[in-house]
């Protein structure tokens, strides 16, 4: 979240010739990264490799009609409009711009210095211009809406060679329940330094925001389990409520073993929702409440495997609302009502018409039987594999990684490693060191970091869209 950290700007500015020679090398296409921070060389292999931009690009273009946001969004514009307007003439002292940007990188205002704002004018830095990386390129904005974290962006290290006598720091505001990006705060300055006060403003007024759309999560949770209470009374089946992200509200007694998380133990703050860990549900409910936002009236039903069933088990959504806006949907267990939901691939590919894969492993005197997405990664060492799982540790039944590797291709498992297999659904994070190696944090129980090789790094960028 955004409030978690803070935007420091650099203590010492990158040699710009070392930036500028690895940027050339860079966009002629050659992997070599050095002297470049990681956060602005994974921008290059988006910008490069995914998104195809020209680096000869002198201005943004206008950005398209078609933007899709809801009724809240326009409150957090509003917001940061005024959080802007109240530094206007700091921002002005220093010859710089303040920008406010939409989700989809459309600027929304800009405020700030007369005389940069006419060189900003001449590369598009102004409203109804698109300035995300995928149209653009490596910006102060667009690399902060892709991003978790507020991005500092100097001189060379844009991918566009025209705004290379910039420098901008930018800071994403995220949907607290979605992690979406909503909206986008930056500073801008031409052929100079931001000042340190740069990166506490934009925090804080990012933070301060953010804290809004807090509030708003914690009542739109309290409206799901009032509507779970509801649901309750008046059937007995069994019943969860989930948020937009797929994470669990609250669930009865069945549906909570089914989920794999505690029984009617009401978390409306976003902070403490459960996930089930089941990527298909989780698909499922982002489907949900996608349509339910264009179509308040949808109900839809799908099958998905949960825990501890052998058999897929029938669901219905339904959508809950606060004040016209959706805040999740309700889950009937054992039903089928409604549209049918597209089936999910599973993120590896269709299980085809057999019985969903196992993955065998072994816990002292057991077999323990395992869906690969139960599964975080797979670990050669010595002459056994180990799988990292939800259930802990456990030695696979399979004693050969490529075997396993086969095994697995075609339910979401890429090998990145000769020492490692993993389940891409289960990439958290991915970090890049300073030599260019990129590390995958995995979602599990320790939160493991697993090492890419060099050989492995171009199928995992494809697969993971990096």
């Amino acid at each position: 979240m955004v409030d978690m950290h803070r935007l420091d700007l650099p203590a010492r500015k990158p040699r710009k010739a070392t930036v500028y020679e690895a940027w050339e090398r860079f966009v002629r296409g050659e992997d070599d990264v050095h002297g470049v921070r990681p956060e602005v060389a994974l921008s290059w292999h988006r910008c490069r490799d995914q998104y195809g931009v020209d680096p000869s690009l002198t201005e943004a273009p206008v950005a398209t009609a078609d933007v899709d946001h809801a009724l809240e969004h326009d409150v957090v514009f509003a917001e940061l409009g005024f959080r802007a307007a109240s530094v206007v003439d700091e921002v002005s002292n220093i010859g710089g711009v303040v920008t406010v940007a939409d989700a989809s990188g459309r600027v929304l205002a800009e405020w700030g210095d007369k005389a940069t704002r006419s060189f900003a004018a001449k590369a598009n830095l102004a409203p109804w211009y698109c300035w995300s990386e995928c149209a653009t390129g490596t910006n102060g904005m667009g690399t902060a809406l892709e991003t978790t974290s507020p991005v500092v962006i100097r001189g060379a290290e844009h991918w566009c060679q025209a705004f290379h006598d910039w420098t901008c720091a930018g800071v994403a505001v995220r949907d607290v329940v979605t992690k979406e990006p909503v909206a986008v705060l930056n500073i801008s300055c031409w052929r100079s330094e931001l000042p340190k006060a740069a990166g506490a403003w934009l925090s804080n007024a990012a933070s301060r925001t953010q804290f809004m759309l807090r509030r708003r999560a914690r009542d739109a949770g309290a409206e799901l389990v009032a509507a779970y209470n509801h649901a309750r009374s008046r059937s007995g089946g069994s019943v969860a409520a989930l948020d937009p992200a797929g994470r669990v509200v609250i669930a009865d007694d069945k549906a909570s073993v089914l989920l794999g998380v505690p029984s009617a133990t009401p978390a409306p703050d976003p902070a403490v929702r459960w996930n089930p860990r089941l990527p298909e549900l989780i698909k499922a409910a982002r489907y949900a409440a996608k349509q339910a936002s264009h179509n308040p009236s949808w109900v839809g039903s799908t099958q998905v495997f949960t825990h501890l069933a052998d058999d897929p088990t029938p669901i219905t959504f339904r959508p809950v609302f606060l004040s016209g806006h959706l805040v999740g949907n309700l889950v009937s267990f054992g039903l089928s009502e409604g549209e049918q939901l597209p089936r999910a691939d599973g993120g590896g590919g269709s299980r085809g018409p057999g019985p969903a894969p196992r993955i065998v492993a072994t816990r002292e005197n057991r077999m323990v039987l395992l869906r690969p997405p139960e599964v975080s990664f797979a670990e050669s060492e010595g002459n056994d594999v180990w799988l990292s799982t939800d259930q802990g540790r456990l030695r696979a039944a399979t004693p050969a990684l490529d075997k396993l590797e086969r095994e697995l291709g075609g339910s979401g498992f890429l090998r990145v490693h000769r020492q490692y297999v993993v389940n891409l659904d289960r990439v958290r994070e991915v970090e890049r060191g300073f030599k260019g190696e990129l590390a995958l944090v995995m979602d599990g129980q320790a939160d493991a970091m697993v090492p890419v090789s060099r050989r492995n790094a171009p199928a995992v960028r494809r697969e993971l869209g990096i």
